[in-house]
């Protein structure tokens, strides 16, 4: 399953459109390698999600087969190992 896709079924980024520009920004990181939309995801994957305030840091448990993942069982398909907010650097 592609990265984009992934990321959109799983609620960690909320539309597929943005899921897409984080990847092609270099916001997302898979195994420590900035990762393309395309990147076919595959269980024990480490994915690195950088926000604005945050940093998600998840390990991939299991791929949808489906295209559509109910609200209370996305979170099944990954274990979050981290969550860091981001302090903003005021001068």
């Amino acid at each position: 399953m592609r990265l984009d896709v992934y990321l959109k079924l799983t609620r960690l980024i909320p539309k597929r459109t943005l899921a897409k520009e984080f990847t092609k920004a270099g916001l997302v990181e898979v195994n420590g390698n900035v990762a393309k939309s395309s990147y076919s995801v595959k269980p024990a994957d480490e994915i690195v999600i950088n926000r604005r305030d945050h940093v998600i840091r998840v390990r991939v448990l299991a791929v949808p087969e489906t295209k559509q993942v109910s609200k209370k069982n996305a979170g099944s398909f990954y274990e979050l190992l981290a969550r860091e907010t981001i302090d903003p650097l005021f001068d």
